[in-house]
């Protein structure tokens, strides 16, 4: 999966730039190419097909001797494992909500390693992307959230899932920033020059 280019890149940092000029606000944005390589669900759906369906097809026309079958159960496993380790069919494996949740937790976590809990004022702001899963969310420390709900998000971090889903991930970006940038400079503005964090794209590959 390709992520954004250098020049792509720039263009995020670009558009931070611009709306913390009016905000107190610290923007950071990462985007990942995927939350897990959820190794172990490709391996366990391998495991139970190879198992139970020549299971049920010698059960059902006898065709199978038991030497015959176990030697289609391990090929069949074979096969499977290297076919379920396809990104486009591993996706179609795992669970949504299970996506979700990985997701979720990798942004948590880049919240805290980005130092976004540490901003003068509490205004620690992650917008986060996780390209495999088509998550999207926005992580605001306390000196926002006091002064705008989380609801307020729910809008353009749906407007952004859709871009990211249609593979306008850098147009997503740039808007989202933006969109963020109208509200923060209205409830969060701008009270003194600083610049706490970087202002780069954090991508992890």
């Amino acid at each position: 999966m390709a992520l954004l280019t250098e020049h792509e890149q720039r263009k995020v940092a670009e558009a931070i730039a611009r709306v913390e000029r009016d905000t107190d606000a610290e923007l950071v944005t990462v985007l990942a190419a995927r939350a897990d390589d959820y190794a172990y669900i490709p391996l366990l759906w391998a495991s139970l097909l190879a198992l139970v369906v020549p299971g049920v097809v010698h059960y059902l026309t006898g065709w199978l001797t038991m030497h015959s079958l176990l030697l289609v159960q391990w090929g069949a496993f074979i096969v499977l494992c290297l076919l379920f380790r396809l990104p486009k069919i591993t996706t179609h494996l795992i669970p949504r909500r299970v996506r979700h949740w990985r997701a979720s937790n990798l942004a948590r976590r880049q919240f805290l390693e980005q130092n976004l809990h540490h901003t003068v004022g509490s205004t620690g702001m992650l917008i986060f992307v996780c390209e495999a899963e088509r998550y999207v969310e926005i992580l605001v420390d306390e000196g926002i959230s006091k002064r705008l709900d989380n609801r307020s998000w729910d809008v353009i971090v749906a407007a952004f899932t859709e871009q990211v889903r249609q593979g306008r991930t850098l147009e997503g970006f740039v808007t989202c920033i933006e969109a963020c940038g109208e509200l923060l400079k209205v409830h969060v503005p701008v009270t003194q020059v600083r610049n706490e964090l970087p202002n780069r794209l954090v991508v992890l590959a």
